[in-house]
């Protein structure tokens, strides 16, 4: 074991388990007592629950890097059986129409045999793609001859041909088996295919992104010519680092690498490796660069953003990545706990992942007890919320929302710390609550330009890394009416610069309405006028669950007091993050 070299101090343990410090992140940290880093002595495991480091301390045996073996906190089934290697002649006759040889299908250990359909409600023969880790079975997807897909219920999701990939300087990822035999056909072993088709949830890829592809020079992309696989490329792009990545293309008349394989055959696909587009980051581009995003927005229209279920709300503003939200507001108006809300509703709609730095909300614990009570609806207290419940939401928090605060709280460190939380976890959004807690470098430039400087940080990272930044800033002190009400701020009342206006996509009030005990929500800005329009959403507030409940036409809807993670307030237009069975297309199979 490679201890020392990882600078990972056992204190002279040299079995079992142990929680020591974490040489990857206790220099930064406020609390250097705080021992984040599990060790399995045994297995040669640890993994740091603040900062995510994780990894395996093995040393090569035999030449051979022992294989990973994650920490893995979820239970898992795993399939129950393996179907025969004896293909019938209609698929190995199937298959090799489409240009992948039967020792392919050996090698890979692809199966053939009954299995219940429940889009049929009959047991069917099907084509079975198994996913293996280290050598052992872990998923099977089924294939139907009319192309109907199941995974196995409640199996864990991986990258199709993983262990392939494990210590390879390069590798493919493609959106499909069958792509993925293409490559493996012409040569190239060290490919994967994405196991549910053209989805942008690459939540599964969290445990491989480490251990499988941090050691990776270049990333090609190979995924559909269409509009799917154009959102399946942008998040791989974004989960990997453009830095890195290349975009392999088909020419005209192919979408995927089946298809080139068949019309033109081996060399050529090989030339389309070899010809692959580094990702542009910065620089002069012309309509071809993105031309696959251009005719699918043709295509489909202009589209609202993401909405938060609330009617009142949603008629106003939906959210959109690569987007500046500001939020301002009265004091004591609730400017932290609506943006929790917001926070909460788009999670459980749209699976977003959150990273905050939110220095207000110290200490981590009260933050984390107000977002368990907007999920379950309870209040947070013993015996107000059963055990169960916390302990279940207790551990979606812990893979979804994620807290950063850095030893200095520049902004340099803020964004950093989130570049590496949407290339390890995926964070779809970063809170930044409040302004004022953040340090601007010492300069000789008026308060206006520093401003000004500081918003187009956070602007280019939400553009560069797909992200929504919401960033909530106190508003200068407001007068008093003569009745003693003070009247709700805007954007230019902010302390510093009008830019919070200028520069923002997107601008919130919140203000308490005292004397009729509501919440205004307050939408001053949003920049296009297919995520929303200007206008105010009214809401109660409700103390014993932190929740807000909509107002309209001043009569209150009904209180939602149900736990969002059993009680779904999914977006129906939206697609599930785990669709078992699913559907995409990818040839026929005719048997």
């Amino acid at each position: 074991m490679k201890w020392e070299a990882l600078n990972i101090d056992l204190k002279g343990r040299n079995k079992g388990k142990v929680k020591v410090y974490c040489p990857q992140c206790r220099d930064t940290r406020s609390d250097k007592q705080d021992r984040s880093l599990s060790v399995d002595i045994d297995a040669g495991l640890f993994k740091c629950h603040y900062c995510s480091w994780a990894g395996s301390a093995a040393e090569k045996e035999d030449n051979e890097w022992r294989k990973p073996v994650r920490m893995q906190a979820k239970e898992y089934k795993k399939p129950e059986k393996v179907g025969s290697s004896e293909l019938s002649e209609k698929v190995v006759k199937y298959f090799s129409g489409r240009g992948i040889s039967v020792q392919t299908l050996q090698l890979m250990g692809v199966t053939e045999g009954l299995e219940y359909m429940p889009q049929k409600s009959a047991e069917v023969n099907t084509v079975q793609f198994n996913y293996y880790l280290n050598g052992e079975h872990i998923n099977t997807k089924y294939r139907t001859a009319d192309k109907h897909f199941k995974l196995t219920s409640g199996a864990e999701l991986l990258p199709y041909n993983v262990d392939a990939i494990f210590g390879a300087s390069t590798v493919i990822v493609t959106e499909g088996e069958i792509d993925a035999l293409s490559w493996i056909e012409i040569g190239v072993q060290a490919v994967v295919s994405v196991p549910n088709g053209a989805s942008a949830n690459l939540s599964y890829l969290d445990a491989y992104i480490e251990s499988h592809f941090g050691d990776k020079e270049t990333i090609y992309i190979a995924v559909d010519e269409d509009t799917k696989g154009e959102i399946l490329k942008n998040e791989l792009i974004r989960r990997f680092g453009a830095e890195r990545c290349r975009i392999i293309e088909y020419g005209d008349g192919c979408k995927d690498s089946n298809e080139h394989l068949i019309k033109y055959g081996r060399e050529s696909l090989l030339k389309c490796l070899e010809e692959a587009k580094e990702v542009k980051i910065e620089g002069v581009f012309t309509v071809k660069d993105f031309e696959q995003s251009l005719d699918a927005l043709f295509e489909d229209g202009l589209k609202p953003g993401a909405t938060i279920g609330h009617r009142n709300f949603d008629a106003l503003c939906s959210f959109e990545t690569r987007r500046l939200c500001t939020v301002t507001g009265t004091p004591s108006a609730g400017k932290s706990e609506v943006i929790d809300m917001i926070a909460e509703r788009l999670n459980i709609r749209y699976g977003w992942r959150f990273a905050f730095f939110s220095p207000e909300n110290a200490p981590l614990q009260y933050h984390a007890s107000k977002l368990i009570e907007k999920f379950t609806g309870k209040k947070f207290k013993k015996g107000h919320l059963p055990e169960q419940e916390y302990l279940e939401v207790k551990e979606h928090l812990e893979n979804n929302f994620f807290f950063i605060s850095p030893s200095s709280f520049t902004v340099e460190n803020i964004l950093s710390a989130a570049t590496s939380l949407v290339r390890r976890k995926g964070i779809k959004c970063l809170v930044i609550d409040p302004f004022n807690r953040v340090e601007l470098p010492t300069s000789n430039k008026s308060e206006t330009n520093q401003i000004s400087e500081f918003l187009d940080k956070l602007t280019n990272f939400a553009q560069v890394n797909d992200v929504l930044v919401i960033l909530m800033a106190h508003p200068a002190k407001r007068p008093r009416n003569k009745d003693g009400t003070i009247e709700a701020p805007n954007l230019y009342d902010i302390s510093g610069s009008a830019n919070f206006y200028n520069k923002s996509d997107y601008g919130i009030i919140i203000h308490r309405n005292y004397a009729e005990d509501l919440t205004e929500v307050h939408v001053q800005k949003v920049k296009f006028r297919n995520l929303g329009q200007a206008g105010i959403a009214q809401f109660k507030y409700n103390l014993n669950n932190g929740r807000y409940t909509p107002v309209i036409d001043g009569v209150p809807d009904e209180q939602d007091n149900t736990n969002h993670l059993r009680k779904s307030i999914k977006d129906p237009n939206q697609n599930e993050q785990r669709l078992i069975p699913f559907e995409y297309d990818s040839g026929d199979i005719p048997f």
